[in-house]
């Protein structure tokens, strides 16, 4: 018979270090029960509007609207007032992204073939009538067909404007459109003295991410910019303050300014690529990925983010300096397969 096999000794487990305490666990979130939130479809319809929304009601029959219903929204129960408003007496809100014609026009096309419409817009009262946050390209259809009036769910709190801006995907934004709107929407904040002198952290639902604010300044400067080659410098890099918007914005425009000069070093040194006889759209992500100065440094949650100002001073520098014949076909070829950011 073989030899039987010796029972292997266990190791004996490592004392637990003294003062070491194990991270908390996360509470789990809990979903929902099925029908437990919010009103039911009885309740929505119950109860007495609030002084504010018979204003509202006022404010839509003196521009020549009617009132057709007023309820509680069955989620958050904030009272709503569903009117048929004059399209002369909606405008979009000033700090949306550019209207798309051709979305417009698809909306356009596409209204009719079913006779009626069916998606009614947000609106929010103003000075010079109502403004939409999310409705510009369906009230440009409405235009465009010849329509007198539009359908609107209407709610009395402009500020609500804001928020809906951060939920809107009527159409699907690209960078330039999403940072331009963001940084519009900031000078609109700024421009009111109500909320200028709020923190730039009290809109963080709003902005989204800090970015956005920098790049837009940069869009407004020129609209060829090419954000998304520096979108992941700047977002590792850039947060959202607790200072208040009249401030944020002017130092943000400082910031503004050394990107863009950044950029100009940066098409210098795309176009000497160019002349080394490189030639692809993705030129200047690979250009701007070799000076970045973090392209090495493993992200750390816990760490202070990069200080945004002296990263981009190191990749001015480096752009100045950067040196075509370092460059190799294959370097270009894996930037285009990689689909870094926005072509030159």
């Amino acid at each position: 018979m073989p030899p039987k096999k010796e029972a292997k000794e266990k190791k004996p487990r490592a004392p637990k270090k003294e003062g070491v305490a194990k991270a908390p666990r996360k509470p789990r979130k809990l979903k929902p029960t099925a029908g437990s939130i919010g009103l039911t479809a009885l309740e929505s319809a119950d109860g007495s509007p609030p002084a504010a929304i018979t204003q509202l009601a006022a404010s839509i029959e003196a521009v020549g609207g009617a009132v057709l219903a007023r309820y509680r929204d069955p989620l958050g129960g904030h009272w709503l007032v569903l009117a048929s408003l004059p399209l002369d007496a909606v405008t979009p809100t000033p700090y949306q992204r550019e209207l798309s014609k051709a979305h417009a026009d698809r909306l356009a096309g596409v209204i009719p073939k079913v006779g009626r419409f069916l998606d009614p817009i947000v609106a929010v009262p103003s000075e010079q009538g109502f403004i939409t946050p999310n409705g510009m390209h369906r009230l440009q259809a409405m235009r465009d067909l010849g329509a007198r009036a539009i359908t609107a769910l209407v709610m009395p709190e402009p500020e609500v404007a804001f928020r809906i801006l951060a939920l809107n995907t009527e159409k699907a934004h690209n960078l330039k459109d999403k940072a331009l709107e963001v940084v519009r929407m900031a000078r609109a904040l700024v421009a009111d003295p109500k909320t200028a002198k709020k923190l730039e952290t009290d809109y963080a639902l709003e902005f989204e991410q800090a970015a956005l604010l920098t790049l837009g300044l940069c869009y407004e400067a020129n609209t060829r910019f090419s954000g998304g080659a520096y979108m992941p410098v700047v977002s590792r890099c850039d947060t959202l303050r607790d200072e208040a918007l009249a401030d944020t914005i002017g130092e943000r425009e400082v910031l503004a300014k050394q990107l863009l000069e950044l950029d100009a070093a940066v098409a210098e040194a795309v176009t000497r690529l160019k002349e080394s006889g490189f030639n692809s759209g993705y030129l200047k992500p690979l250009v701007v990925s070799r000076i970045n100065p973090l392209r090495w440094v493993k992200a750390d949650v816990a760490a202070p983010r990069p200080d945004l100002e002296k990263t981009l001073a190191k990749m001015l520098e480096s752009a100045k300096k950067f040196d075509p014949s370092k460059v190799k076909a294959a370097d270009v070829a894996a930037a285009a397969f990689m689909g870094g950011g926005e072509g030159d």
